[in-house]
């Protein structure tokens, strides 16, 4: 903090008047008292100067607004021993006092925007599964992974307000390409004399999922719940999706996932069709080929036995002008799938194409000589009625459709599973930004799986 004292040496700083003797310099009628002249008081001699950084966290939450509930849920820790600024995977901003001292306030917004940004992609999970899906270990490798988490955030961070340092990692650092994930970025490069002048990179556990001494870990205080992290991510995702146009691609997409993270859809699919096949009512009948235990109460009366059978599974799929080629190929594997999940029994499995009316429903002998004919409208009720008349009737009715298709008012007598396919917005017959369009969604009697 800078001091200034007065010509007689009387030394005074900017916390207090001035005092003059009498007879000394000033005017010698002027012996009214001067008001204080207030001022801001910096931090102590080697404190952290908190006022500077809540201001440059002000600043980063102005311009970059959909990311302000992240920002403010950050908990700062003074530390020497980290090298700038890092972060844990309990949301703890860990700070250097010297960092912020030589740091304009417009570059550490930006550098609050990066910390941040590793803990709302977390880049300490997704090192965490790399590390164990690829056997990569040790602090050479971690730091390959802090590094290519940079890489993919450092590209959309700085402009529109926040200014970019001169020492920041970009992909150009080591000849790669903008716009790719962590994951993709490991492959990418290795350890090596590149990578020397990058040592000094340490965003703390938050961005690559190894614990530092530092850190005060999970037993510290000031530390989110995990329920607690889900609900900033959320809050954030809510902001961006709000108002995409305010966000960068690599951000809505974020949020896109944050909303509806990518499932295993085919395990998904396949687990369906078994517990549907396999519950209660499916693929068993009577038959007095083996009596009941229960003759022996009733003499001269034979009670027929419960016996299982294999399930007998019938697949509609959509066929309609609003299914592609595509999707009517990934319905062609999912029928390949379905026979799997039902023991390899083809001969079980029927297929129904259908768009505004059925057509004849075939067994299944090969999936690729299945004949898909339809292109017009769609009425997948007129696909149930023909699936359920076929004889032996069906145990379970799978459909693979768009979802843009009238429903069954009544729920059909065995178990039915809907395969939904992406919706295509590109026609206007599908535009949900019309106020009178409503779309059709799946009955509530049915388990419903997103493809793809």
């Amino acid at each position: 903090m800078k001091t200034t004292t007065n010509s007689g040496g009387g030394g005074s700083g900017d916390d207090g008047p001035v005092a003059t003797a009498p007879g000394g310099p000033g005017p010698a009628h002027d012996t009214s008292p001067r008001p204080a002249r207030e001022t801001t008081p910096g931090p102590a001699s080697g404190a952290l100067d908190r006022g500077k950084l809540f201001t440059a966290r002000l600043h980063a939450a102005r311009v970059r607004p959909y990311l302000a509930t992240a920002l403010f849920a950050l908990h700062v820790v003074e530390s020497r021993r980290v090298p700038t600024m890092g972060v844990d995977r309990y949301w703890r901003c860990y700070v250097s006092p010297g960092f912020v001292d030589r740091t304009p306030v417009e570059e550490l917004a930006g550098v609050w925007v990066h910390e941040v940004s590793h803990l709302l992609r977390d880049h300490h999970g997704r090192s965490d599964r790399v590390a164990k899906e690829r056997g990569l270990h040790g602090p050479g490798e971690r730091l390959r992974m802090n590094i290519a988490a940079d890489f993919e955030i450092n590209d959309d961070v700085y402009g529109d307000g926040l200014t970019r340092p001169d020492d920041v990692v970009v992909p150009g650092d080591l000849g790669l390409a903008e716009g790719e994930l962590m994951e993709e970025y490991l492959r990418q490069f290795a350890v090596g004399p590149r990578m020397q002048d990058l040592a000094w990179l340490d965003c703390g556990s938050g961005a690559d999922g190894l614990d530092r001494e530092w850190e005060l870990g999970p037993g510290g205080a000031h530390g989110l719940s995990e329920q607690e992290r889900d609900a900033v991510r959320f809050r954030v995702a809510q902001g961006i999706t709000g108002r995409p146009g305010r966000a960068p691609k690599s951000w809505r997409r974020w949020a896109e996932e944050a909303f509806h993270p990518p499932q295993p859809w085919r395990e998904l699919l396949g687990a369906a069709v078994r517990s549907a096949a396999s519950g209660p009512g499916a693929g068993e009948d009577y038959t007095y080929g083996r009596p009941a235990r229960r003759s022996t109460a009733l003499p001269g009366t034979i009670l027929p036995s419960l016996r299982r059978r294999p399930p007998r599974v019938s697949v509609v799929i959509d066929t309609s002008g609003s299914v592609s080629d595509a999707e009517l190929g990934s319905a062609l594997l999912e029928v390949a799938a379905i026979a799997r999940a039902v023991g390899g029994r083809r001969d079980l499995v029927t297929v129904v194409p259908c768009d505004a009316s059925a057509g004849l429903a075939r067994r299944l002998c090969r999936e690729e000589g299945i004949a898909l004919t339809g292109g017009g409208g769609t009425d997948l009720r007129a696909g149930f009625t023909r699936a359920l008349r076929t004889r032996p009737s069906p145990d379970v009715v799978v459909v693979l459709t768009d979802g843009q298709t009238p429903w069954p008012d009544t729920r059909p007598p065995c178990r039915t599973v809907i395969g939904l396919f992406p919706r295509q917005y590109g026609s206007d017959a599908y535009d949900e930004s019309n106020p009178e369009y409503v779309p059709d969604s799946p009955p509530a009697w049915a388990r419903v799986v997103d493809i793809g």
